[in-house]
């Protein structure tokens, strides 16, 4: 599907320069002399390199639609891991790689959605939120305020995290998967 380059939106994958992006920050710039262009901040599908572009309201970009897959986690396998596709129950393998640092968050029967062009894979977006149980928490300094001190503390997927003093060891506790961050103590 063509695309005018004004029309370009966040979000909007587009082919450019014979590989797919996605299109982060838009901002339509109007010079006092020439015409007006929007600038688009893109980010590569597949290794994750920007790239900062101009395109004028005559130029024309192809639109990719991916394709959306519920598919669920089964476990790792060396530096792959191994998922089933949630409506033809076949399993195949993806890179480490292709699912960055979050990785670490996936737990055995996670559902996640695998976003895929002409059939090869490009990326897997985890729930947004997951909850793990804190393995080591520092004990609490005296004269902290609750209000605006954290603490580091290991959850059990080997990741820190910064929590609230109150949060102990063996604590359940809902963490972001797109920085690491602490939300709430989960609920039982």
């Amino acid at each position: 599907m063509k695309l005018n380059g004004n029309a370009i939106r966040p979000g909007n994958v587009i082919e450019h320069k014979a590989r797919l992006w996605v299109a982060i920050k838009t901002s339509h710039v109007k010079p006092g002399k020439g015409g007006a262009f929007a600038q688009v901040e893109l980010r590569d599908i597949r290794d994750g390199t920007k790239l900062n572009e101009r395109f004028r309201a005559t130029e024309s970009v192809e639109r990719v639609i991916l394709d959306e897959v519920s598919c669920t986690y089964l476990y790792a396998e060396d530096t792959n891991h191994i998922f089933m596709h949630g409506e033809t129950y076949e399993q195949f393998s993806i890179s480490e790689d292709m699912i960055g640092e979050q990785a670490t968050f996936l737990q055995d029967g996670m559902s996640v959605t695998l976003m895929s062009h002409e059939g090869a894979p490009i990326s897997v977006t985890l729930p947004e939120q997951v909850v793990v149980t804190v393995v080591e928490a520092d004990a609490i300094v005296k004269g902290q305020t609750a209000s605006s001190s954290y603490k580091p503390a290991m959850i059990d997927n080997g990741q820190r995290v910064m929590v609230p003093p109150h949060i102990e060891t063996g604590t359940r506790i809902v963490v972001k998967t797109e920085d690491a961050t602490y939300v709430e103590r989960a609920k039982d």
